[in-house]
C-alpha cells in the first residue's frame, strides 16, 4: 500500500513539473525538470535555466537511463548506497535535450505576442514596436564551463523603428568550481558525498588523490602498444623512466595533493618548470633510515629516456651539486667521491642527519624533443623529533641544449622593478659583458649565526632593488695578527667573488652602450693609509630617481657609491674588551627624484596679418 502511494504521490509530481514548465515564469520556480532563476542587471534581464535533463544515445558506463524521481512534502527519500569504486580518469559531458535558443521565459501567452518578448515565435511583426527586450539573455547551467546562451538585442533602424538582432553563442565560465568533464554514472545529480572519518579519511584520500594527478591502476606503467612514432617528447608529455624489470614507467616529481601532505605520485610534464613544497610526517626511529623519500638515492638512482619510441636511449641522472645545512642554517658544499655514503643517519633518538630537504632536476633537451642530460642538485641536512612535519622543496627546469640565444634575464622593462636583482658588469674593448645567471651580480653577506669572516665558503644574496639590508660576520682578534693578509681577506669577503666594476641604470639597459652603464666609486684606497687598517664595513648607497611620465614612471639608478670604514685605532679599543669583532655589510637606497611640477601648454600666439587692401577706400 505504502508503495502505491508512493508511486502516485510521484506520478502527481511530474505532471504538476510539466504543467508549470508552459505556465508563466515567476521569480523563483523549482521543478524536477528546470530550475528557472531570474535576476536583474541594471536594466537588463539574465535569465539561468539550469537544465539537468540530458539525452543518453547510446547508454554507456558514464550514462544513466533510469529516472530520479524528486520527493516534496513529509517523505523521505530513499538513501542510495554506491560501491567505492575508483573514478574513471576520464568522461564527457552529456548531451541536452532542450535548446536555449528554443526556450523563451517571457512567452506566457500562446499564440498571443507578449509585449517587450524578443525571444516570443509569435511577435515578428510587432517587435518593430519593441521599446526594450525584457528577457535579454537566456543560458544553460550556470555550473558548466562551457554553456550555450542565447542573446536577444533591439537596433534602431533608419525609419525609426526597432529590427531583432538574436545569436546563440558559447559562453566560457571562468569559475574554478565549473564542470568541466562528467565521469560519474549518475549524471548531474550527484549524492552526497562520504563524509571524511578516522575510519576512512586514509581510503578517500587516496582514491581521490589518484585521480588528480591522474595514476594509473598499473602503477604507472606504460604499454609498448601505446608508444607513439616520434622519437622526442612533445610539450606536456609525461617523461618515462627505466626500471630494473625494463618496464617503462613515469617520472614522478612529488607535489602537495588536497592537504600540504606529500604526493609522490605527481607525474612531471616535459617542458613545464615546476616547483612544489609539500610536509610530511616522520617518526625519527621508525623512518630515519627506511623511508626511501629521505635518501638522496631515490632523486639520483633514476634513469629516464630521451625520447617515447620503442629504441629511445637511456640516460642517467647525474649529481651537480650536494649543499649540507647545518642545524644552525649555514650551508657548506660537500665534495662528492666515489662510495661515499650520504644516507640518512639517527644520530641521537631526537636528531637525523643527510635528510633530502630540497631537490633541484634540471633537464636538457635537444630542438627534437629528446632528453640529452640530467643533473641534480640536492640540500641535506638535519630533522629534530620536535619539529612538527618534515618540508621539502622540488623543482624541475627544463634547459635547451646549443641554443641560439642564451636567455638573460632583465630587472626591468625600462626601469628596475622593486624586489629584483641589480644588472651589474665588467667593462671590455667592446662594450660591457655581465652574466646571465641574475645571482651573479652585486651581493651582500647571507647572514647566519656565529659566521667567521676568515672561514668559508660564505653564501651570498644578491642586492636586490629598494630592499635595503644588512648583514655581516665576526672577527677573532687572535686571527688578525697579519694585518695585511686579513685586509685583503676581509675585503674580498665583503665585496664577494668576480666584483663588478658597472650597474645598469635601468633594469634592461643594453651591453653596447657603455654610458647607460654607471661605475661604481668607492672612497677606499689602501696605499693612502699610514698604518695597517682593517675593513670595519662596506656600505653601499644607491641613488635612483623616477624618469618619464607621472602616469608611468620609470626608476633609474643615478649614482651607486662604495663606502668601506676602516679602523683608526686599536682593534681592542673597537672591541670593547671583547675578543670578537663585528664586520658589517648594508645596501640603502635613496630617493633622489625632484617633487613633480605640473606643466601647463603655452598660450598660442596670435599672428594674423590683414590684406593691404582691407581698409580700401577709407585709406
Amino acid at each position: 500500500m505504502a508503495a502505491a502511494s508512493a508511486a502516485v504521490l510521484w506520478s502527481t509530481s511530474n505532471l504538476f513539473s510539466m504543467c508549470l514548465l508552459f505556465t508563466a515564469v515567476t521569480a523563483n520556480e523549482n521543478t524536477s525538470s528546470y530550475n528557472l532563476n531570474t535576476s536583474m542587471f541594471g536594466e537588463q534581464n539574465f535569465t539561468y535555466i539550469d537544465m539537468d535533463n540530458y539525452t543518453t544515445t547510446p547508454p554507456t558506463e558514464f550514462d544513466s537511463t533510469s529516472p530520479s524521481p524528486s520527493y516534496s512534502g513529509t517523505e523521505e527519500p530513499l538513501q542510495t548506497t554506491l560501491a567505492p569504486d575508483p573514478l574513471p580518469v576520464s568522461g564527457r559531458l552529456l548531451t541536452p535535450v532542450t535548446d536555449v535558443g528554443s526556450l523563451c521565459p517571457c512567452d506566457e501567452h500562446k499564440d498571443v505576442c507578449d509585449i517587450d518578448c524578443c525571444c516570443d515565435r509569435e511577435c515578428s511583426e510587432e517587435v518593430a514596436l519593441f521599446t526594450s527586450c525584457s528577457v535579454d539573455s537566456i543560458s544553460s547551467s550556470k555550473q558548466l564551463c562551457s554553456r550555450d546562451v542565447a542573446s536577444y538585442s533591439l537596433r534602431t533602424t533608419v525609419d525609426g523603428y526597432s529590427d531583432l538582432q538574436s545569436s546563440v553563442q558559447k559562453e566560457t565560465n571562468y569559475d574554478v568550481f565549473c564542470i568541466q568533464s562528467q565521469n560519474r554514472v549518475d549524471g548531474l545529480s550527484h549524492p552526497s558525498p562520504a563524509l571524511p572519518t578516522d575510519r576512512n579519511f586514509d581510503s578517500l584520500f587516496k582514491r581521490f588523490t589518484s585521480f588528480i594527478f591522474g595514476s594509473e591502476e598499473n602503477g604507472g606503467h606504460v604499454s609498448t602498444a601505446e608508444l607513439q612514432a616520434s622519437a622526442g617528447y612533445q610539450y606536456g608529455d609525461v617523461m618515462e623512466t627505466a626500471g630494473q624489470s625494463g618496464l617503462r614507467g613515469m617520472f614522478w616529481l612529488p607535489a602537495p595533493g588536497v592537504t600540504a601532505d606529500c604526493v609522490d605520485t605527481s607525474p612531471a610534464a616535459f617542458l613545464k618548470d615546476q616547483s612544489s613544497r609539500c610536509s610530511r610526517q616522520v617518526v625519527l626511529e621508525q623512518d630515519c633510515s627506511s623511508l626511501p623519500v629521505l635518501s638522496m638515492d631515490t632523486y639520483t638512482n633514476i634513469q629516464l629516456f630521451t625520447g617515447k619510441n620503442k629504441d629511445a636511449a637511456v640516460v642517467p641522472v647525474d649529481v651537480s651539486s650536494v649543499v649540507l645545512r647545518s642545524v644552525d642554517g649555514t650551508q657548506t658544499e660537500l665534495q662528492i667521491s666515489d662510495g661515499e655514503n650520504l644516507n640518512p643517519v639517527l644520530l641521537n633518538p631526537t636528531l637525523c642527519a643527510n635528510v633530502v630537504l630540497k631537490v633541484v632536476y634540471v633537464m636538457k633537451y635537444s630542438p627534437a624533443g629528446e632528453i640529452v642530460n640530467v643533473t641534480v642538485s640536492l640540500v641535506l641536512g638535519f630533522i629534530r623529533e620536535a619539529a612538527l612535519t618534515l618540508q621539502q622543496e622540488f623543482h624541475i627546469m627544463f634547459v635547451q641544449e646549443d641554443g641560439d640565444e642564451v636567455a638573460v634575464h632583465y630587472s626591468g622593462n625600462p626601469g628596475y622593478v622593486v624586489g629584483l636583482p641589480l644588472v651589474s658588469g665588467t667593462k671590455t674593448a667592446d662594450g660591457i659583458a655581465r652574466s646571465i645567471d641574475p645571482r651573479d651580480t652585486v651581493s651582500l653577506l647571507h647572514s647566519a649565526e656565529n659566521q667567521d669572516c676568515l672561514q668559508g665558503p660564505h653564501q651570498r644574496s644578491p642586492v636586490l632593488f629598494g630592499v635595503d639590508s644588512v648583514s655581516g660576520c665576526t672577527l677573532r682578534l687572535e686571527d688578525a695578527a697579519n694585518c695585511s693578509l686579513v685586509n685583503q681577506v676581509l675585503l674580498d669577503v665583503l665585496r664577494g667573488p668576480n666584483y663588478p666594476q658597472y650597474v645598469a641604470s635601468f633594469g634592461n639597459s643594453p651591453l653596447d652602450s657603455p654610458l647607460d652603464w654607471l661605475p661604481i666609486k668607492s672612497n677606499f684606497n689602501p696605499g693612502e693609509a699610514q698604518s695597517c687598517s682593517i675593513p670595519l664595513s662596506l656600505h653601499l648607497e644607491i641613488e635612483w630617481t623616477k624618469y618619464g611620465s607621472l602616469v608611468n614612471p620609470q626608476a633609474q639608478i643615478v649614482s651607486i657609491n662604495e663606502v668601506i670604514q676602516t679602523n683608526t685605532t686599536s682593534l681592542v679599543l673597537i672591541s670593547g674588551g671583547s675578543s670578537v669583532l663585528s664586520i658589517t655589510s648594508s645596501v640603502a637606497f635613496r630617493p633622489v627624484s625632484a617633487a613633480a611640477l605640473p606643466g601647463y601648454r603655452a598660450m598660442p600666439a596670435i599672428n594674423a596679418k590683414l590684406p593691404f587692401d582691407f581698409f580700401f577706400p577709407f585709406v
